[in-house]
Protein backbone atom coordinates (compact mmCIF):
# COMPACT_ATOMS: atom_id res chain seq x y z
CA UNK A 1 0.00 0.00 0.00
CA UNK A 2 1.29 3.45 -0.83
CA UNK A 3 1.35 5.80 2.17
CA UNK A 4 1.77 9.52 2.63
CA UNK A 5 5.20 10.49 1.36
CA UNK A 6 5.11 7.94 -1.47
CA UNK A 7 6.60 5.14 0.59
CA UNK A 8 5.39 1.63 -0.07
CA UNK A 9 5.01 -0.94 2.70
CA UNK A 10 5.36 -4.67 2.21
CA UNK A 11 6.12 -6.72 -0.88
CA UNK A 12 9.45 -7.23 -2.60
CA UNK A 13 9.27 -4.22 -4.92
CA UNK A 14 8.28 -3.94 -8.55
CA UNK A 15 8.11 -7.22 -10.40
CA UNK A 16 8.85 -9.36 -7.34
CA UNK A 17 6.67 -12.05 -5.84
CA UNK A 18 5.61 -10.80 -2.43
CA UNK A 19 3.83 -12.78 0.31
CA UNK A 20 0.42 -11.66 -1.03
CA UNK A 21 1.16 -13.18 -4.44
CA UNK A 22 2.18 -16.49 -2.88
CA UNK A 23 -1.01 -16.57 -0.75
CA UNK A 24 -3.05 -15.85 -3.88
CA UNK A 25 -1.39 -18.70 -5.75
CA UNK A 26 -2.01 -21.14 -2.86
CA UNK A 27 -5.70 -20.13 -2.66
CA UNK A 28 -6.07 -20.48 -6.45
CA UNK A 29 -4.59 -23.99 -6.34
CA UNK A 30 -6.94 -24.95 -3.50
CA UNK A 31 -9.92 -23.65 -5.48
CA UNK A 32 -8.88 -25.62 -8.56
CA UNK A 33 -8.25 -28.78 -6.51
CA UNK A 34 -11.56 -28.62 -4.65
CA UNK A 35 -13.37 -27.58 -7.84
CA UNK A 36 -12.78 -30.99 -9.36
CA UNK A 37 -15.17 -32.61 -6.85
CA UNK A 38 -18.93 -32.91 -7.38
CA UNK A 39 -21.29 -30.78 -5.27
CA UNK A 40 -24.95 -31.08 -4.35
CA UNK A 41 -27.68 -28.51 -5.03
CA UNK A 42 -26.86 -25.14 -6.52
CA UNK A 43 -26.77 -22.14 -4.24
CA UNK A 44 -29.08 -19.21 -4.98
CA UNK A 45 -28.05 -15.61 -5.52
CA UNK A 46 -27.70 -13.45 -2.40
CA UNK A 47 -26.94 -9.96 -1.14
CA UNK A 48 -24.81 -9.60 1.93
CA UNK A 49 -23.50 -7.21 4.53
CA UNK A 50 -20.23 -7.46 6.44
CA UNK A 51 -18.19 -5.53 8.98
CA UNK A 52 -14.92 -6.03 10.77
CA UNK A 53 -11.41 -4.78 11.38
CA UNK A 54 -8.40 -4.27 9.13
CA UNK A 55 -4.70 -4.42 9.91
CA UNK A 56 -2.02 -2.33 8.12
CA UNK A 57 -3.53 0.19 8.32
CA UNK A 58 -5.57 -0.37 11.50
CA UNK A 59 -9.18 0.41 10.60
CA UNK A 60 -12.79 -0.65 10.96
CA UNK A 61 -14.77 -1.41 7.81
CA UNK A 62 -18.25 -2.18 6.55
CA UNK A 63 -19.52 -3.21 3.17
CA UNK A 64 -22.12 -4.82 0.93
CA UNK A 65 -21.94 -7.37 -1.86
CA UNK A 66 -23.98 -9.32 -4.39
CA UNK A 67 -23.25 -13.02 -4.87
CA UNK A 68 -24.38 -14.97 -7.92
CA UNK A 69 -25.86 -18.42 -7.67
CA UNK A 70 -23.63 -21.44 -8.16
CA UNK A 71 -21.97 -21.20 -11.59
CA UNK A 72 -20.84 -24.82 -11.35
CA UNK A 73 -18.78 -26.90 -8.93
CA UNK A 74 -19.39 -24.48 -6.05
CA UNK A 75 -17.97 -21.38 -7.77
CA UNK A 76 -19.71 -18.00 -7.46
CA UNK A 77 -18.93 -14.41 -8.45
CA UNK A 78 -19.15 -11.88 -5.61
CA UNK A 79 -18.70 -8.20 -6.53
CA UNK A 80 -18.87 -5.79 -3.61
CA UNK A 81 -17.86 -2.47 -2.13
CA UNK A 82 -16.67 -1.54 1.34
CA UNK A 83 -15.39 1.47 3.19
CA UNK A 84 -12.82 1.65 5.98
CA UNK A 85 -11.78 4.41 8.34
CA UNK A 86 -8.97 4.80 10.85
CA UNK A 87 -5.23 5.35 11.16
CA UNK A 88 -5.60 8.73 9.43
CA UNK A 89 -6.99 7.17 6.23
CA UNK A 90 -10.32 6.60 4.52
CA UNK A 91 -10.26 3.69 2.10
CA UNK A 92 -12.97 2.58 -0.35
CA UNK A 93 -12.52 -0.81 -1.99
CA UNK A 94 -14.45 -2.15 -4.99
CA UNK A 95 -14.00 -5.94 -5.15
CA UNK A 96 -14.55 -8.50 -7.91
CA UNK A 97 -14.16 -11.85 -6.16
CA UNK A 98 -14.48 -15.44 -7.28
CA UNK A 99 -15.60 -17.55 -4.32
CA UNK A 100 -15.50 -21.32 -4.01
CA UNK A 101 -17.66 -23.08 -1.42
CA UNK A 102 -16.77 -26.58 -0.21
CA UNK A 103 -19.60 -28.11 1.86
CA UNK A 104 -18.74 -29.40 5.34
CA UNK A 105 -20.87 -31.11 8.00
CA UNK A 106 -23.56 -29.35 10.04
CA UNK A 107 -24.58 -26.83 7.38
CA UNK A 108 -21.14 -25.20 7.22
CA UNK A 109 -19.18 -24.40 4.06
CA UNK A 110 -15.46 -23.70 3.68
CA UNK A 111 -15.04 -20.53 1.61
CA UNK A 112 -11.95 -19.77 -0.46
CA UNK A 113 -11.21 -17.43 -3.32
CA UNK A 114 -10.26 -13.88 -4.07
CA UNK A 115 -9.77 -11.45 -6.89
CA UNK A 116 -8.81 -7.96 -7.96
CA UNK A 117 -10.04 -4.72 -6.44
CA UNK A 118 -9.88 -0.99 -7.03
CA UNK A 119 -8.60 0.76 -3.89
CA UNK A 120 -9.29 4.48 -3.38
CA UNK A 121 -7.37 6.01 -0.47
CA UNK A 122 -7.84 9.49 1.05
CA UNK A 123 -5.83 10.98 3.87
CA UNK A 124 -7.96 12.45 6.68
CA UNK A 125 -5.59 15.38 7.27
CA UNK A 126 -5.15 16.10 3.54
CA UNK A 127 -8.57 15.56 1.86
CA UNK A 128 -7.25 16.88 -1.47
CA UNK A 129 -4.80 13.96 -1.67
CA UNK A 130 -6.20 10.79 -3.14
CA UNK A 131 -4.55 7.60 -4.39
CA UNK A 132 -6.33 5.11 -6.62
CA UNK A 133 -4.69 1.77 -7.28
CA UNK A 134 -5.14 -1.93 -7.85
CA UNK A 135 -5.30 -4.47 -5.04
CA UNK A 136 -5.46 -8.26 -4.96
CA UNK A 137 -7.22 -10.30 -2.28
CA UNK A 138 -7.18 -13.91 -1.16
CA UNK A 139 -10.15 -14.99 0.94
CA UNK A 140 -10.61 -17.88 3.36
CA UNK A 141 -13.50 -18.36 5.75
CA UNK A 142 -16.56 -20.31 6.80
CA UNK A 143 -20.23 -19.76 6.02
CA UNK A 144 -23.39 -21.35 7.41
CA UNK A 145 -26.58 -22.26 5.55
CA UNK A 146 -28.47 -19.66 7.63
CA UNK A 147 -26.41 -16.86 5.96
CA UNK A 148 -23.86 -16.13 8.72
CA UNK A 149 -20.20 -16.11 7.63
CA UNK A 150 -16.76 -15.18 8.92
CA UNK A 151 -13.77 -14.59 6.66
CA UNK A 152 -10.22 -13.34 6.47
CA UNK A 153 -9.17 -11.32 3.45
CA UNK A 154 -5.41 -11.13 2.74
CA UNK A 155 -4.38 -8.22 0.53
CA UNK A 156 -1.43 -7.27 -1.63
CA UNK A 157 -0.46 -4.34 -3.85
CA UNK A 158 -2.55 -1.32 -2.70
CA UNK A 159 -5.02 -3.37 -0.63
CA UNK A 160 -5.08 -3.59 3.16
CA UNK A 161 -2.84 -6.43 4.37
CA UNK A 162 -5.50 -8.23 6.44
CA UNK A 163 -9.23 -7.76 6.95
CA UNK A 164 -11.21 -9.98 9.32
CA UNK A 165 -14.96 -9.69 9.11
CA UNK A 166 -18.28 -11.23 9.92
CA UNK A 167 -21.47 -10.85 7.96
CA UNK A 168 -24.80 -12.09 6.80
CA UNK A 169 -25.93 -13.12 3.32
CA UNK A 170 -29.63 -12.94 2.43
CA UNK A 171 -30.83 -15.32 -0.27
CA UNK A 172 -32.78 -13.72 -3.12
CA UNK A 173 -35.83 -15.50 -4.51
Amino acid sequence: MVHLGGQERGGLGAGGLGPGHVRGLVIALLVIGFGSQAHPASAQAAVGFQAGAAVDPEQVFGGVFYQTGDLGRGIRIRPGIDGAIGDGLRIATINADLIYGYPLNGGWTLLAGGGPSVVITRWADYPELRDTGLGLHSIVGFGHDNGFFVEARFGSLNAQQLKIGVGWAIVLN
